[in-house]
């Protein structure tokens, strides 16, 4: 059974006064408190709720983990099988951003227009009318994030017998934590894992006109006619991409030189090609939205640009980086502060200031914002937490990422800028992403590049990135490779199989070879 608390401030034996469903949205938050005002106490879930409920003023634990997203659970669920007694406390919905709001279903729209692309490249497939039916890519959306209910997430809790607690946590000293009037202790840590949320710019009006965030262009229902969208980076470019395919007319803003800044400059030239010529996008770089106001009689949107365009559209999308969930936390009455952007600075274990009782993992620590490095955290604190030390290497080597736009943009390690900043003698080597006889079958003719930065000293690799069609699982070699610092004539040996495209990998040490031979 999971033991599921929420934490209100009234109770009404009336269950008409009670909506308080486990997978309400966070905008809906008021759906989820009772209409009378009581006393307070802590509800279980609806089938497990007593007909007589009452308070709970103080409850301990081995540890207390705020935020149940991936990062959350993961640490969670590690230490619930080492037989720790543990509670998760998390406001909205179970699995976290990433499954309700980000990488899900923004790989659920983006997905139906990469295959019905590939389709078009091979002969002989049927492709209808040839193009996406947006109710259905809709549906299909909503059924990847199970229509925001996030029951389905709460049988690895009942397996661990994990204590969940629905409501907003506060720090009520050291190892003590408040929701509303209760308390809860925690004997050897408290994990903090609150993730983070769409930074709003200072743009004049952006904040009287109630601009789209990453949640609301994830799970839209209708189409919108038109969209501003600002900011270039991996969201921004999903995002305009995926609408874009559905027959929304995007205009997209960036005040960088390219797309995708913080990689190599080909990657973002190449999407930015793709997004112009292939989906229909007005891909505006070095340019700035310097004001934002509604549009006529209400409707839409008016942007200005700088040089004073003006930019009509039904939204604006706002992709401008993350903040970090630490301001209501608290923080003072445990002596913690944020840096200087709210995030929770830690130490390779993990551990914030030093204190052994407290660690932030996830976005919360600002160290890489991904899913994927929230779950490394995670185990990294864990694993400190069991008594067996380790530290986190992972950023430092260059964190895995992926943007999956088409062309899909993979990188792992440094950008050849990012190694050379680093005080490495670096060179890159270079080979078509579609040069393969696998590509023959697989992104016919879809171009791309695929990069290596090698260390010159050592002759290992230092950064990888690939685009082109879905270079995504290029990557794992890659980053394997860079980990355990593989020398390239080591890795002549690590044979990829024929005809797949894979044999990129041979393309680009065959070119190393060259160079060598050359220099």
């Amino acid at each position: 059974m999971v033991r599921t608390y929420w934490f209100v401030l009234g109770f009404n034996e009336a269950s008409s006064n009670l909506d308080l469903q486990p997978f309400a949205r966070v905008d809906h938050v008021e759906a989820c408190r009772p209409r009378a005002w009581e006393c307070l106490c802590i509800l279980p879930s609806r089938e497990h709720r007593p007909e007589r409920m009452r308070p709970m003023s103080e409850r301990s634990y081995n540890a207390i983990v705020l935020g149940a997203g991936p990062a959350g659970e993961v640490c969670a669920g590690r230490l619930a099988d080492a037989g720790w007694k543990v509670a998760i406390i998390e406001r909205d919905l179970i699995g976290g951003e990433c499954s309700y709001y980000a990488c899900m279903p923004s790989k659920a729209l983006l997905r139906p227009a990469d295959v019905l692309a590939e389709a078009k490249r091979i002969p002989g497939v049927p492709t209808g009318h040839g193009e996406l039916e947006t109710p259905a890519v809709l549906a299909r959306r909503d059924e990847v994030i199970h229509d925001q209910d996030d029951s389905g997430q709460l049988p690895w809790l009942e397996e661990r017998d994990i204590d969940l607690i629905r409501g907003s946590a506060r720090f009520d000293g050291e190892r003590r934590i408040a929701v509303e009037e209760n308390t809860l202790i925690a004997e050897k840590a408290i994990v903090v894992a609150t993730g983070s949320k769409a930074a709003l710019p200072p743009i004049e009006g952006l904040d009287e006109i109630d601009p789209w965030n990453n949640r609301n262009a994830t799970t839209a229902k209708l189409l919108p006619e038109s969209m501003v969208v600002l900011g270039g980076g991996p969201v921004g470019s999903e995002l305009a991409q995926a609408w874009a395919s559905l027959g929304t007319e995007v205009t997209l803003v960036e005040g960088g030189e390219h797309l995708l800044s913080r990689e190599e400059p080909f990657a973002g030239e190449e999407v930015g090609e793709a997004l112009r010529e292939r989906f229909g996008v007005d891909v505006r770089t070095g340019s700035k939205v310097e004001s934002v106001a509604a549009g006529e009689g209400g409707d839409g949107i008016v942007a200005r640009l700088e040089g004073g365009e003006m930019v009509e559209a039904a939204e604006i999308l706002v992709a401008v980086g993350r903040v970090p969930h630490t301001a209501d936390l608290g923080l003072e009455a445990a002596g913690v502060e944020s840096n200087e952007h709210g995030y929770l600075d830690t130490d390779r274990r993990m551990r914030v200031g030093g204190r052994n009782w407290l660690y932030a993992i996830g976005d919360v620590n600002g160290r890489a914002l991904f899913t994927h490095m929230g779950k490394y955290h995670a185990w990294v604190a864990a694993e400190n937490l069991l008594g067996r030390e380790t530290e986190a290497v992972a950023e430092g080597i260059g964190s895995p990422r992926v943007t999956f736009t088409d062309p899909q943009v993979a990188a792992a390690g440094k950008t050849l800028e990012q190694a050379r900043e680093a005080g490495i003698d670096a060179r890159t080597v270079d080979a078509p992403t579609d040069g393969t006889p696998g590509a023959s079958f697989q992104g016919k003719d879809t171009g791309g590049t695929s990069r290596l930065i090698v260390d010159r000293a050592k002759e290992t690799i230092v950064g990888a990135t690939f685009t082109g069609f879905e270079t995504a699982d290029f990557l794992q070699a890659a980053t394997v490779a860079i980990v355990a610092e593989v020398p390239i004539s080591k890795l002549r040996h690590a044979i990829a199989p024929y005809p797949s495209r894979s044999e990129v990998w041979l393309k680009l040490l065959e070119n190393a070879e060259a160079a060598d031979a050359n220099a």
